[in-house]
């Protein structure tokens, strides 16, 4: 065990860990689908119910996401990790004052659950920057920015479930997020997949504001679609999207759905209340489950979108 480890197992065995006050670790309320009671959970509450911790090097933060139990990890300054990193069940991971960056590699998440990712800065992450897999579920990905990754900023995939992507934002990445890995992977991921995206600033970033197969509902409202190149909002291989009070400005192509995308096959989008300036026909078709079966919101008008997400999405914005 590396010291870190040590020092948070004897002071949580102890119960005499102290726990940081603060605006930066004030928690914000979850919605979306991490609200839902599901899966022997009750709500996403990361790691409020254990101590805290602040890291500032490579190795207290591998140390940190590695404990088990409940541990709320405050990142501090910029630090380097390699690849995907694992992160156990019951976590908080939040950057505290200026310039809380991880740079070069990401988070993984295989079977866990229960975790927040807020106020930080991913930088070119070498292959994706958060991956949400492996029957993974009750991840909050909130008030986040992405640059430059490699592969993907956002992965959810391998029948994950209840995931709330909310206040991010996503300056010039290219794949921004996909939902469902593989046309073939439908035996894990039909039934699954249950994301709400929403407030996230697309900004200059060219595809996937969600790319989706299986998933039912994929919750897409109030986020702003700038300048996406090739294209907004992809539901495939069946998938259940609901594309609800959006703005999207300058994107030649909204939305795919029932004549597929690439090599996978249809899906289903309904499109409602959403702003086009500038922008292509949105692609919609089919019925989808309604979000409100699960969890009640309330939506900004499309107009005021702009305005709000830019103002208040990405790290340093809470």
């Amino acid at each position: 065990m590396r010291p870190l480890r040590v020092l948070v197992t004897a002071l949580l065995a102890a119960g005499s860990l102290t726990v940081a006050a603060g605006p930066a670790h004030a928690a914000p309320t979850v919605d979306g689908f991490a609200s839902v009671a599901a899966l022997g959970v009750s709500t996403t509450t990361g790691g409020a119910a254990g101590p805290t911790v602040t890291v500032d090097t490579t190795d207290e933060l591998l140390d940190a996401i590695d404990t088990v139990g409940h541990l709320t990890i405050q990142v501090s300054g910029a630090i380097d990790i390699t690849s995907k990193q694992g992160v156990r069940p019951n976590k908080t991971i939040v950057g505290i004052g200026a310039g809380a960056t991880i740079r070069g590699g990401g988070f993984d998440f295989y079977k866990s659950y229960n975790v927040i990712v807020r106020n930080l800065t991913f930088v070119g992450a070498e292959d994706d920057a958060v991956n949400v897999g492996q029957q993974s579920h009750h991840i909050w990905i909130h008030h986040n920015t992405f640059v430059s990754p490699v592969d993907g900023s956002i992965d959810i995939v391998r029948g994950a479930d209840y995931v709330t992507v909310s206040w991010n934002h996503f300056a010039g990445t290219d794949k921004s997020m996909l939902i469902g890995h593989s046309d073939g992977a439908s035996s894990t991921d039909v039934g699954h997949l249950k994301v709400s995206i929403h407030h996230n600033w697309f900004d200059g970033s060219r595809q996937r504001h969600p790319r989706v197969r299986f998933g039912e509902p994929v919750h897409v409202y109030n986020n702003f679609f700038d300048g996406n190149a090739l294209y907004g909002v992809a539901s495939t291989m069946n998938g259940g999207v609901l594309l609800e009070a959006n703005n999207f400005s300058a994107v030649p192509y909204p939305c795919f759905s029932t004549s597929g995308y690439a090599d996978s096959g249809p899906g289903r989008l309904v499109q409602r209340g959403n702003v086009f300036t500038g922008s292509g026909r949105c692609e919609a078709g089919g019925a989808v489950a309604e979000p409100r079966a699960y969890y009640g919101y309330t939506l900004d008008p499309a107009s005021a979108v702009p305005s709000l997400v830019r103002a208040g999405a990405g790290a340093g914005r809470l």
